[in-house]
């Protein structure tokens, strides 16, 4: 069984057939142990967050029927499948790793980008771990309190992975496919300096230098409205180097994958 939180709360069985999990109070319960990564979470702990510190006269007995309720979701949508939440005296613990759970998975394409010196393969496994999402992190939980640092963590992590992911396709040469990928995603996020001087370096390496200087000053403009600051030496520094036209703002001789070798003909 699969997990989701990259977007609806979801789980899938074996041969993804999406598993129903019925109660607003039980998918919340699904969603907190998520969040603990297949951690033991203290039942003390899931009844503070599941009634927001006002828990029902027996909170031990309401928490065990929604385990219950979970584990017996669970069962009917693949067999065998109630031994993935195990108590234990620590808690309870939903067993997911790398393997079932996405946001698990996300975390771990992401350190084995950051870990491998071939941009092509770098670009690949971050490309992979972005296909991830579906949608905000815990979409359907955004409003709970107990949720807010997992949910920030994870966004965060996102971001960094597209800026990653658009850096790496800079040095692989795809400026001008990300000059306007990126014009879009600042409309987001228009605070964001490294998102802004990929989409600088992309727009000047495509040929639209006077775009690139007119993104620094959106963005300069935009920084001294919201929070009263200049621009980070790092991007002035870029801003600089494109009124120069500094020849290292050129983009990088890149090497096409290899071509497959032509089939031997059949005998």
């Amino acid at each position: 069984m699969r997990f989701g939180v990259l977007g609806p709360l979801t789980a899938w069985t074996a041969d993804d057939r999406p598993v129903p999990i019925p109660g607003l109070k039980v998918r919340a319960l699904l969603a907190d142990l998520l969040a603990h990564d297949g951690r033991p979470v203290p039942a003390d702990r899931l009844i503070d967050d599941l009634w927001a510190g006002d828990p029902p006269g027996n909170a031990t007995g309401a928490l065990s029927a929604k385990i219950s309720q979970l584990r017996r979701a669970l069962e009917d949508a693949q067999p065998g499948a109630r031994a993935l939440l195990a108590a234990h005296p620590a808690g309870y613990q939903l067993c997911v790793d790398t393997t079932n759970a996405d946001h698990l998975t996300f975390t771990d394409l992401l350190t084995k980008a950051r870990h491998t010196t071939t941009p092509r393969t770098k670009a690949t496994l971050l490309a992979d771990a972005l296909a991830l999402w579906r949608g905000p992190a815990f979409a359907d939980f955004r409003d709970e309190p107990f949720l807010h640092p997992t949910i920030a963590r994870l966004e965060e992590q996102h971001l960094t992975a597209r800026e990653e992911h658009a850096e790496t396709r800079l040095h692989l040469g795809e400026h001008t496919q990300l000059a306007d990928e990126l014009t879009e995603l600042l409309r987001e996020h228009p605070l964001r300096e490294r998102l802004r001087a990929a989409h600088m370096r992309a727009l000047y390496r495509a040929g639209r230098p006077s775009e690139a200087l007119d993104s620094y000053h959106r963005h300069r403009d935009h920084l001294a409205a919201e929070l009263g600051l200049d621009p980070g030496p790092a991007l002035t520094g870029l801003h600089q180097a494109i009124l120069t036209q500094d020849p290292a703002l050129d983009a990088p001789a890149t090497t096409p994958p290899p071509t497959p070798p032509p089939a031997l003909p059949t005998p």
